[in-house]
């Protein structure tokens, strides 16, 4: 069987990089077991450094799973309590109307909004350093986006506050109490922090492809990443670090647990989100995920606990808008390789003409939501999606029969569209949602 899926991987990622190209890191463990691990591609084309798997790239916002970790031995320490708020640790953060607990930071229900979000008149303000305060200071006076607790929005924000409640408790920097109590007794020894200015061996390039070429990835300050994004691994160490925690060497499990089950809204409505990890079913199987994208490098860890399977994959190429056939096609690997290692690859994406999907063009009106509507429309031979509430846009549909179609740009979870005899669809992400061809 180990052999067998060997060889599948090899030959299906093995196809995406011929030649001087940046490369990808891609470790399969199962059981306490790797089953494949290996890097593909460059990790400098401009030297051309072929990359291998011990190399460490940036893994962007998988740094908010360590940042949680921080806080919950705190929070296990008894030195801090998921109700307290964050004026109990940050005393001039101005009181929004309604307390925000630490849980809420944790599990993206604050309603604070995401400074990264935010448009700045400054252009180059993603090269200048910034100290954590002077980033909360950048958002702490804009207005909630909603109550707390009663809404899901993914906000940077969150964990830049969590880092520097850290320091405030600790007395010690973020970075340093992370080494310390969190990296050191995970194990972890190409794990960590580093500018741009630092000397790291084995650091890989990051690259972009926006204009369909490459280029080196723009320079972006890692102090803005801060708590929600700023650290570097491997794939090796990232293994490492999930044994950790199911080895109970960082947390008890009663709160890993927390930690990896999905926060409910007032209303009891699933975030899909629990402290730092992503809690929902991938490709039909629970799964405990994150993905971290920064300039240049995209990074994605799942871990499939009914399995005991764990997929990571890290790539030093990362375009800004990410909306092109080459990027389309990097995001459907990491989808591919997590389905090989589940043994539920199936045959490529069916081929459809061009002309047998122009009935599927048009706006579809949502029966359970009906200010939520779906527009469907052809470009260049192919389907997409948007959606009306803003989630998603310019989504392509790839064929998987004559009438279901799959949206690889859904990474967090399996996301598929089938076109019923009726003429209206049922989109299904975690569970079926059906639509009104109007």
């Amino acid at each position: 069987m180990h052999t067998l899926l060997y060889l599948l991987l090899d030959s299906l990622i093995s196809l995406h990089f011929q030649g001087n190209v940046p490369g990808m890191a891609v470790l399969v463990a199962q059981k306490g077991q790797v089953l494949f691990e290996k890097a593909y591609g460059s990790a400098n084309i401009e030297l051309e450094t072929p990359l291998e798997p011990s190399m460490a790239f940036k893994i962007g916002s998988v740094t908010k799973q360590f940042t949680a970790v921080g806080i919950l031995r705190l929070v296990d320490q008894g030195r801090v309590h998921l109700s307290d708020t964050i004026q109990q640790y940050i005393k001039g953060f101005p009181s929004k109307g309604y307390p925000i607990t630490i849980e809420n930071l944790l599990t993206h229900t604050s309603g604070i909004v995401d400074y990264m979000s935010l448009d700045d008149p400054d252009p180059y303000i993603e090269r200048r350093d910034f100290t954590p305060e002077q980033i909360i200071h950048y958002f702490q006076d804009r207005p909630l986006l909603f109550r707390p607790g009663f809404t899901f929005s993914y906000s940077n924000s969150n964990y830049t506050l969590l880092g520097y409640i850290i320091q405030k408790v600790t007395g010690m920097p973020y970075h340093l109490y992370m080494t310390d109590s969190v990296l050191k007794p995970a194990g972890l020894t190409h794990t960590g922090f580093a500018t741009e200015q630092d000397v790291l061996p084995g650091r890989v390039e990051g690259y972009s492809r926006d204009k369909g070429y490459y280029q080196n990835a723009d320079y972006q300050s890692m102090t803005l990443a801060y708590a929600a994004g700023d650290l570097y691994s491997t794939v090796e160490d990232l293994y490492r670090w999930n044994c950790a925690l199911l080895e109970g060497k960082l947390l008890p499990p009663s709160l890993l647990q927390k930690a990896w089950t999905a926060h409910r809204l007032a209303d009891s409505s699933s975030t899909h989100y629990g402290y730092g990890w992503y809690d929902n079913l991938l490709y039909g199987v629970r799964c405990i995920h994150h993905e971290g994208q920064i300039n240049g490098f995209i990074a994605e860890v799942k871990y499939f606990p009914g399995e005991d399977l764990y997929v990571c994959t890290l790539t030093n190429l990362r375009s800004g808008e990410d909306r092109t056939t080459f990027s389309e096609g990097r995001f459907r690997l990491m989808e591919n390789i997590a389905l090989a290692a589940l043994g539920k690859l199936g045959p490529p994406p069916a081929s459809l003409p061009s002309g047998a999907i122009d009935r599927f063009i048009g706006s579809y009106r949502c029966v359970e939501k009906p200010k939520l509507v779906l527009k469907i429309y052809k470009e260049n031979g192919r389907l997409y999606a948007d959606l009306s509430n803003g989630t998603g846009r310019h989504m392509v549909l790839e064929p998987e029969t004559a009438t279901r179609f799959v949206l690889p740009d859904v990474l967090n979870v399996r996301t598929t569209i089938e076109f019923t005899p009726d003429g209206g669809l049922i989109a299904t992400q975690d569970k079926p949602y059906v639509f009104k061809k109007f």
